[in-house]
């Protein structure tokens, strides 16, 4: 699945290949990717690309009236094709552009979704989602009020979007290793330093991802011409030895998800 650095990364991509280009017509060639298909594509015709955000795990493209919202979900992507460039069964919505080129969103599993928003809204308080990592509000008082009476594995709470905005499976992983701590540890039993690794680890590691273009794992890339290169420097997620100790790494599952740590070096 795409995490912040991915859509990052993706973000940062299409904005020097597409900023202030017009959309000329639309095909949603699979309908539950979008909110409302006429209202779609009413609403987008003739919109430029403007800005482009990020919150969280979600696109925003703001266009001249309106905002354009998409989240990648498991495995959606962006490619950039020329207009008589042929599209294959996954591809499920194709923007035509006045660039002679078509923006196409492709998704095998055809979790992804987009929906039309107000260019003015508070993207702050977006989905419910919780600061980003690199916000002012994701400090040790939030962390400590918020983690207080949190008995579920710390692993699990780094996955809620609702805690912080952006980290999935992957940084989850590698963030509890620079952390020294468990991915079982409840999340109540973190202290006060260990919070303070958190922050900065998060924060350091996605920096890092984000300037490596991303991680590649398994079906994820850019899709733009961008391949991330982060897996080249992960410490534990599908790693056989940890790289602090050189400790044999264990799998396990941990609210669903394929989870990777050192039971030597992170206690429980």
């Amino acid at each position: 699945m795409p995490e912040l650095p991915e859509v990052e990364t993706v973000l940062r991509t299409l904005e020097t290949q597409i900023k202030d280009t017009k959309i000329l017509d639309i095909e949603v060639l699979y309908e539950p990717i979008v909110s409302n298909k006429r209202n779609f594509k009413k609403k987008l015709l003739s919109q430029h690309f403007r800005e482009f955000k990020r919150r969280g795990k979600y696109l925003i493209f703001i266009m001249d009236d309106i905002a354009l919202i998409s989240h990648l979900r498991m495995e959606g992507k962006f490619y950039l094709f020329d207009y008589g460039e042929k599209i294959d069964k996954h591809s499920h919505v194709v923007f035509y552009l006045d660039n002679k080129k078509k923006l196409v969103y492709h998704d095998v599993r055809k979790f992804g979704r987009m929906e039309i928003m107000d260019k003015k809204a508070d993207y702050d308080v977006f989905k419910d989602l919780g600061p980003e990592p690199f916000s002012k509000d994701f400090n040790l008082k939030y962390c400590k009020e918020y983690l207080k009476n949190i008995k579920k594995p710390i692993k699990e709470v780094l996955l809620d979007q609702s805690f912080v905005a952006g980290i999935g499976n992957i940084y989850a992983d590698e963030i509890l290793w620079a952390m020294k701590v468990n991915p079982n540890r409840s999340a109540n039993k973190i202290n006060d330093e260990e919070i303070k690794t958190l922050i900065s680890s998060s924060r350091v590691i996605l920096n890092k991802a984000i300037k490596a273009g991303g991680t590649t794992i398994r079906s994820y890339t850019s899709s733009l011409g961008v391949t991330g290169r982060f897996q080249l420097k992960l410490n534990c997620h599908t790693i056989e030895k940890c790289k602090r100790c050189n400790n044999e790494i264990l799998k396990t599952r941990i609210g669903g998800r394929g989870t990777y740590y050192c039971p030597k070096c992170q206690k429980i």
